[in-house]
This record gives structure tokens, C-alpha cells and sequence, in this order.
């Protein structure tokens, strides 16, 4: 892939970061896995014939379920990364496939859930090359956004059975604690790279 476009800096990003951090895993799961068609979309157009993206999302939501484990999970999702890795020379679907991916990845844990985020408007960026970047993305990272703020209302009116390890509600949102660890990270070196000593 030639380039990612997006970090955890990026400005249109952060809205979405905030109200990331403030959810219930199970939330960002439900959230993660609607944000997937439209990426497989991207992929499938490119290369109808392979399957492990496609594959990945129907494990990811056994996984969340409690109906496979997790080394099964992980096999797919490795798989997909291989399938993004395989399409060398087409970056919309490369990067879509990573989003798939990431998508997957935040049943585990919900750092991964700003992957979805990055890979995804990188895809959206190649596949649609848009004449006006700024607009573009920011309307797309709307998309997300109003996508999370719909699950954020409606978590709750979802009838399935969840996997044991995301039932607990009051568990700590792990991207919260990774700003926090970051944050905490980035002032240690601010300190370290004030001079030990004056010339003055």
C-alpha cells in the first residue's frame, strides 16, 4: 500500500476518538462490524474471488457471539492482512481489507478500533479520489461517527448472546487508558528534553 493516510493525530479524527473512548466494548463491537460491508464493498470490487476478507467478517461475528475462540479468529484475521498484503498495486482494496481487519481485531480489544477508522478513509480516499480532499473526509468521518452515535443509542436493543469476556460493562475502555498512557508518555519526554543545565 502506498500510504496510510490517517493517525490517532489526525484532526478530523478526533471527535470521533473522544466519543470512541467514552463507549462499552460491546459497543464499539457492534460498531466496528457495521462499518464493515462498506469496505468489503471496496475490496470485492477489485478482487471478487477472494474470500478472506468476506470470511473474516462471519468469524468475527461468531467470535463476538462466543462461538469460535480466539485462535480461530486470529487465523482469519491474519488471513485477511495476507489477503491486503496480496493486493499489491491496488491500495483502495489493500486498505480496505486492513480495515476489515482492524475491525475484527476490536472483538479483542478496542484499540483497534480507530484502525477501522484509519485504514477505512485511507480505502474511501483511492477508491473515490475525491477533487476535494478536506470536504471528502470530512464528510466520511462524519460517517463514522454518526454510525458510533447510533450504536451508542441502540446497544442495548441488540438480542444476542455475547462471548464471556465482553458481558462486563464497567471494564475500563482500553483507548481511554492508551490517550492516558500516551499522554503521560509524551510529558515524560517533554521533561527529558529540557536542558540539565544553563550557559547563561
Amino acid at each position: 500500500m502506498r500510504k496510510i493516510l490517517f493517525s490517532r493525530e489526525s484532526a478530523c479524527i478526533q471527535p470521533l476518538r473522544s466519543l470512541i473512548e467514552k463507549q462499552t466494548h460491546k459497543t464499539l463491537v457492534l460498531w466496528a462490524l457495521d462499518c464493515t460491508p462498506r469496505f468489503l464493498d471496496i475490496f470485492e470490487k477489485d478482487f471478487p474471488n477472494e474470500k478472506r476478507p468476506r470470511e473474516l467478517i462471519g468469524i468475527a461475528k461468531q467470535w463476538a457471539k462466543g462461538e469460535v475462540k480466539m485462535p480461530v479468529a486470529k487465523k482469519a484475521i491474519h488471513a485477511a492482512h495476507n489477503a491486503a498484503t496480496d493486493a499489491e498495486g491496488y491500495p483502495a482494496a489493500q486498505a480496505a481489507a486492513r480495515a476489515i481487519g482492524h475491525a475484527a481485531a476490536t472483538i479483542h480489544v478496542e484499540t483497534h478500533a480507530l484502525g477501522i477508522v484509519f485504514y477505512g478513509l485511507t480505502a474511501l480516499v483511492y477508491a473515490e479520489k475525491p477533487d476535494d480532499f478536506d470536504a471528502f473526509v470530512t464528510k466520511e468521518c462524519n460517517w463514522f461517527l454518526d454510525r458510533l452515535k447510533y450504536w451508542e443509542a441502540n446497544h442495548d436493543k441488540v438480542d444476542m448472546t455475547w462471548a464471556s469476556f465482553l458481558r462486563d460493562e464497567n471494564a475500563p475502555n482500553k483507548e481511554a487508558l492508551l490517550r492516558k498512557k500516551l499522554k503521560v508518555k509524551d510529558q515524560d519526554m517533554s521533561v527529558n528534553s529540557k536542558p540539565l543545565f544553563s550557559m547563561s
